[in-house]
Order: C-alpha cells, then structure tokens, then sequence
C-alpha cells in the first residue's frame, strides 16, 4: 500500500470515528427559535413548550440522548448550527433545495400549509395580486413565506418583515398590515383561535409550488452528521409505531388537519 492510499485510508477512518462518537454521544444540543405558537415558546416561568419541544423531547428519549435546548434568533440559527453552538436544530424549519445545499435534514415530521389572514372586516377575499394590490403584507423574515411574497408578489405589495410571528401580530393588531402570510398552525393559533373574531384566513391553504415551501418541516444537521440524522430518523419511526407522535399532535392541534405528517 502506498503512503499516499494508507493517508486516505486514515482520514476516512478518522471521519467516520467522527460521525459515530458524535452520534453515540449521550449529550444533543437542539438549536430552537422562539417564540413560535404553537410549535415552540415559553411558558409564564420560561420553560420551553410546544409541539416542537415535545416531540424533540420524545425523539431524545427514545433514541436515548441527553438532550438540551439552545435558543437562537432565527437568523442565527444556521450559522450557529455550523459553529457547533449546537448539534441539530429543531425549529419548524422547511425543507428545501436552498437548505439541502448547505444542511442535512431529517425526514419530515410535519407537513403544514401556509396560509394567507386578514382583518375580518378587511374586503381583501382572496389572496391575489389583483386584491393585493398597493396592501402592506407582514411575513417572518428568512422563512419560506418571506421568500414566496418577496419573489411572487414583491412588485405589486409592500413586503415588511420582522423578527418573529408575534411582531407581525402586534403590526396587523394595530393597523400597520393589510394581510400577513404564516403557516397555518401558527396563524390559526396567534389569530383565530380560541374565539377570536377578530380576523379570517382566505384563500386555498398552500403546500405547492415545492420550490417555495418544501416538503415539510424537518430536523437540521450538519452534512457530515449522518449518523446522528439515522438515529433521530428510527426513533421518529418508533414513535409514529407506538402512538406517541399522534399523542403530541392531539395535544396542540386536536382533531384540526392543520399538517399531515
């Protein structure tokens, strides 16, 4: 064997030493952005909650992992996953060929909509660049929605974009936006539930085209962590199996067919 193909021989090994102790490793940091109803905020004594949190919860215990939640902003949270800030990022985050470039991801474990909300009263009745024409439209900065209004319907509306869905709630509560676009679980809890009447959602709940909004949301790693992605993959299997993936789902959407999984 040459010098040269023992050296390659080596560094494969090493890698793959690598991916498995990381793997294997008792310890899982989960990057997590907040707030995000009702997949993951903070309860009054600022607690993690949210059907993120508990199915991360419940991928950690049954694949037997020591797993802590780390917050990150939204914007931060890829460049801090590369930075090893954290392990994997669990954030209702999309799946799409622009992430699988840099990302690996998890099968899906959820499959929301986006959908379009309004003011009750507005006389926007359908999300089209006709009736949007001149409006003020609030979107998440960074997400799929951001990236579907920008690029569809940038030059016929005023696209503002903020932190989080709740500084959206707070501009739409106040008059500053004719419409925003969320995926549905969160608009349907930030804006028409429990009774709020307050505002409607119009149009078709949206999943197509993919090159916009994905194939799901699904966990993130690094490219190299494939192992670790192999371990969260067969405990959410086993979940789905035992009946506790439906437990969570019930819990914050009930019988609502907000997602398939």
């Amino acid at each position: 064997m040459t010098n040269r193909i023992v050296q390659l021989a080596l560094a494969a090994m090493l890698a793959a030493t690598a991916t498995t102790a990381l793997a294997r490793g008792d310890d899982v940091r989960i990057g997590v952005n907040t707030p995000y109803v009702p997949m993951e905020y903070q309860k009054p004594d600022g607690s993690l909650t949210g059907f993120d949190i508990d199915l991360g919860n419940a991928l950690c215990k049954q694949a037997e992992l020591n797993c802590t939640w780390v917050e990150q902003s939204w914007n931060g949270i890829i460049p801090g996953l590369q930075a090893r800030r954290f392990d994997a990022i669990m954030s209702s985050m999309t799946i799409n060929d622009e992430r699988r470039k840099q990302l690996l991801f998890s099968e899906p474990y959820i499959v929301p909509p986006s959908a379009w909300f309004v003011p009750a009263d507005s006389p926007i009745s359908q999300p089209t660049a006709d009736q949007l024409q001149g409006k003020t439209v609030g979107v998440q900065r960074g997400t799929v929605q951001d990236d579907y209004v920008s690029e569809t319907l940038g030059d016929v509306v005023d696209v503002k974009r903020y932190a989080n869905a709740d500084d959206v709630v707070l501009d739409l509560d106040v008059g500053r936006l004719d419409a925003a676009f969320f995926d549905y679980p969160t608009g349907l809890s930030a804006l028409l539930e429990p009774e709020d009447k307050d505002y409607k959602s119009i149009g078709d709940k949206m999943t197509e085209p993919k090159k916009y909004f994905g194939e799901g949301f699904g966990i993130a790693f690094r490219k190299r962590d494939q192992a670790l992605a192999d371990r969260f993959n067969a405990a959410l299997a086993e979940l789905k199996d035992n009946g506790t993936y439906d437990r969570i789902y019930a819990k914050y959407f009930g019988d609502e067919q907000t997602a398939t999984d």
